[in-house]
């Protein structure tokens, strides 16, 4: 018997790695090589390529397709419909698996809907990638990514909120929900706990 819940529709290949207390909904696809962590979820629609990592807490929602080479952290939030891709510069007719590009996404980073993650980056911790933002390099730490391509804007706190600091330099700000003090160092953010 599962420690996870599978829909009667989905289908988990055999020798996937799915974690205690996940949840495997409508139409979903698991690979025989995933590995995937407790308490995920995998919406409807989603498939899990062989080579994908998936850590605890994560959350994929409908229509995602998590490709070879991927690999996402705790706590990383895949927005409806986003899309990652595995290589560079495709061709139907000339097979590039031998050439497939990493893509990490670090703890607690979320990515809207219909973002699409460029194959070969890393998204920093508690990064925010907004909905139909294109990614096409990486994304430092609680960085606030926006548009085609993707230009940062702002940062953001673990808990989801949008931190008054400027985008270089240095600076000091609280988290209004949580208390934790975020400092700002020649454009690099770090927490420190409340």
């Amino acid at each position: 018997m599962n420690d996870y819940y599978q829909h009667p529709s989905a289908i988990v290949d055999d020798g996937a790695q799915i974690g205690k207390g996940s949840r495997v909904w409508h139409f979903v696809h698991i690979s025989a090589e995933a590995k995937i962590g407790e308490r995920c979820s995998m919406g409807q629609n989603v498939f899990i390529g062989n080579k994908v990592i998936i850590g605890n807490d994560c959350k994929i929602q409908n229509n995602v397709s998590v490709y070879d080479n991927v690999t996402l952290e705790d706590g990383v939030f895949c927005g409806p419909s986003m899309v990652f891709t595995n290589v560079y510069n495709p061709r139907s007719f000339v097979d590039r698996k031998s050439e497939y590009m990493s893509t990490l996404v670090k703890t607690g980073a979320s990515m809207g809907a219909n973002c699409t993650i460029i194959c070969g980056n890393t998204i920093g911790k508690f990064a925010f990638i907004g909905a139909a933002t294109l990614v096409n390099k990486d994304v430092p730490d609680y960085a606030l990514m926006v548009g085609v391509p993707a230009k940062q804007i702002g940062w953001m706190s673990e808990y989801g909120e949008r931190l008054d600091l400027p985008l270089t330099g240095d600076g000091d700000t609280r988290c209004i929900h949580t208390g934790a003090k975020y400092t700002l160092i020649n454009g690099t953010l770090t927490k420190k706990e409340a």
